[in-house]
């Protein structure tokens, strides 16, 4: 598995990707071509987008990367320092939600949008491991828009994997992935297309 690279243009079925530590299943046609175009520019529309903030040793960053966080009332996260407050759930993110809890047999009260404009925006190396995660549920991945390139690194030996993610694909990292792997969403020159990128998650309720 050493630097694999997945590279999957026509997969009816889902793909698993990583067995080891964990599992992530890939599905590149969740969502046809049109069904894309019409999320996309609905979820452009509807949502409150911002700059994300982020703690840097020390230093609070924004970055051009914008994001929107959507969840249930309650539902409240922190990463990077920085607690966010959520917005309510609009018709198009609940029937994607829908739509992901008849397939992975999980429920989400949460979601986490990024905006990528262009290659020129990516996210480093992380795991998705915050204290709020309920660690037993998988995270669902949606991609809309520009094709990128997403890399899983494994933090003990460093061995990689990396996959093309693209427009309506699916993502399903398995626990306990976020315990042993990081990934990363790899810049590109080449690529000046937007891509909007939904991530559905369980928060735990506050004790």
């Amino acid at each position: 598995m050493q630097n694999q690279l997945f590279d999957l243009l026509c997969t009816p079925e889902p793909i698993v990707i990583l067995t080891e530590d964990g599992q992530a299943e890939y599905l590149n046609n969740f969502y046809g071509v049109d069904e894309c175009h019409d999320l996309f520019k609905k979820l452009l529309s509807s949502l409150a987008w911002e700059s994300d903030q982020i703690i840097i040793f020390g230093n609070l960053v924004t970055t051009s990367r914008k994001v929107a966080w959507v969840a249930d009332p309650e539902c409240l996260y922190t990463y990077s320092g920085i607690q966010k407050i959520p917005q309510a759930w609009t018709n198009e993110l609940l029937k994607i939600k829908h739509k992901l809890e008849e397939v992975t047999g999980h429920a989400y009260n949460s979601c986490l949008l990024n905006l990528y404009h262009t290659g020129n925006e990516g996210m480093g190396w992380h795991s998705d491991n915050e204290k709020e995660l309920d660690s037993n549920t998988p995270i669902a991945s949606v991609s809309l828009g520009a094709r990128r390139k997403l890399a899983f690194r494994h933090k003990r030996d460093k061995k990689t994997t990396s996959v093309f993610l693209e427009n309506g694909s699916l993502l399903i990292m398995h626990p306990p992935i976020q315990e042993h792997w990081q990934h990363s969403l790899l810049k590109s020159k080449i690529v000046t297309d937007p891509r909007i990128n939904l991530t559905f998650r369980k928060i735990l309720p506050r004790i």
